[in-house]
């Protein structure tokens, strides 16, 4: 039998300035950076000698944020809940997801400003790739190859002009990510993510929709638009995947949650490439922040996100850096690019971020963590519990370890945070005690 795990208090000294309590007064002036690699964490990899993407990649930005300050491993996805970045970074943020969370739908309505009626139904909708293998159906690709924003419109634009109406429609986004609105209509379906089935028959899931025939119609009309478009003909001739299917997932009516100015009274802002990032802003009360050049892929513009994330912490005092390439490249299995994709975040966000903060303050906070692991093994998101890692400016003056950020650094701490939320009033300073666990 394995050793019992004993819980105790840990006083977290490293976030109180030294002989003093932690007031209130003590945190004036800080800024507070959470930068955040989108399914960063993995499992090891048989061809990396059973390390993981994180253990091999290039991170001197990560591993000095572990070594002078702390790292441990939080719990983002509550037990029983879908491991996605609305329900994890809905907790990062400070809003229990078991208490607050209605569907990823309504939260990416939110951030296209569309407003919805308490009996509206947000249901997110992927153009994807569904391919017929005998009596299979297949989910080829959830992200149709990732289509342009340009092409994904055009195919949109058709089909609201041939079958939508004031009652459902679908609002384009980018790239692969829109929005179906369901006015009136229901939310009780049992939707499957397109990219946890990927490779997979799934027949089963896309039954499902017979629950609601005029949902399942639309989405059989939608097809036959699509199968014809000019748009999939000419990508079939280029030998690029034809976006031959909508995939209406995720539905929800909209959240009600606290402005996070009242909660933590902090000014706040985000800044992501992603709909679902913003949209959580918008219904916490925090500010948007675009990117020129931001795509949510390897392509995005790492340096504009940091120069606009140093520039706004000029006005607010907690701003989010979220970076979706790590777990777009984790959907796709390529292990060469999750790598890439971490040595991108560590050079071109978490150390720039480093070298052009001290521009403006000498009293900051960083949180370097992911959302969720999205394992290559797998292709889809996991609720294990992530690693994370908090610098402070103020305190964490000399080096306590030679520490690399990754899984197994972050699974030997001490320092275990049973959710979100939690996470979040530490980095925050607001928790002077967490409760770890130690083996007997």
């Amino acid at each position: 039998m394995g050793r019992k795990k004993k819980k105790e208090a840990v006083d977290l000294e490293q976030y109180k300035l030294e002989g003093e309590e932690l007031r209130e007064e003590n945190l004036e002036g800080y800024k507070y950076a959470m930068i955040i690699g989108d399914g960063m964490g993995d499992f090891p990899v048989k061809e990396l000698d059973w390390k993981t993407p994180l253990e091999v990649a290039i991170t001197p930005g990560m591993d000095f944020i572990a070594s002078y300050g702390m790292i441990g491993h939080c719990q983002t996805v509550p037990p029983g809940m879908h491991p996605g970045s609305d329900v994890a970074i809905m907790g990062l943020l400070g809003y229990p997801p078991e208490e607050k969370y209605t569907g990823r739908g309504p939260i990416e309505a939110a951030s296209r400003g569309i407003v919805l009626k308490p009996e509206d139904v947000a249901y997110r909708c992927n153009l994807v790739t569904l391919k017929l293998e005998g009596e299979e159906l297949i989910m080829e690709d959830y992200s149709a190859g990732h289509i342009s924003t340009e092409e994904a419109i055009e195919l949109i634009e058709a089909i609201n002009r041939n079958i939508s109406n004031e009652k459902i429609e679908i609002i384009p986004g980018v790239s692969y990510r829109h929005i179906l609105i369901w006015r009136g209509g229901s939310g009780g379906l049992h939707t499957y993510p397109p990219h946890d089935l990927l490779g997979k028959n799934v027949w089963f899931a896309f039954t499902s929709y017979d629950e609601e025939p005029f949902l399942k119609d639309y989405i059989l009309k939608a097809i036959e638009i699509l199968e014809k478009h000019p748009v999939n003909q000419r990508r079939k001739m280029e030998n690029l995947l034809p976006a031959n299917a909508i995939w209406p997932w995720g539905q929800g009516r909209t959240p009600n949650l606290e402005p996070f100015e009242e909660k933590w009274h902090l000014k706040g802002a985000v800044i992501s490439a992603v709909d679902l990032i913003k949209g959580l802003a918008v219904l916490s009360g925090m500010s948007v922040i675009n990117v020129p050049g931001a795509t949510g892929y390897l392509d995005t513009n790492y340096e504009g996100k940091v120069d606009y994330a140093v520039e706004a912490l000029k006005e607010y005092d907690f701003v989010v850096i979220h970076v979706e390439a790590p777990d777009e490249v984790s959907h796709e299995g390529s292990l060469e690019k999750k790598i890439k994709a971490i040595n991108e975040f560590d050079r071109r966000v978490v150390r720039y971020f480093m070298e052009r903060i001290i521009e403006i303050t000498d009293k900051y906070r960083i949180l370097v963590c992911c959302d969720h692991l999205t394992p290559i093994s797998i292709r889809t998101h996991s609720s294990k519990p992530v690693p994370f890692a908090i610098f402070d400016s103020v305190r964490d003056k000399e080096k306590k370890k030679d520490l690399k950020f990754s899984e197994k650094e972050a699974y030997r701490s001490p320092y275990y945070i049973k959710s979100g939320p939690e996470l979040l009033e530490i980095f925050l300073q607001r928790k002077p005690k967490i409760e770890h666990q130690r083996e007997e």
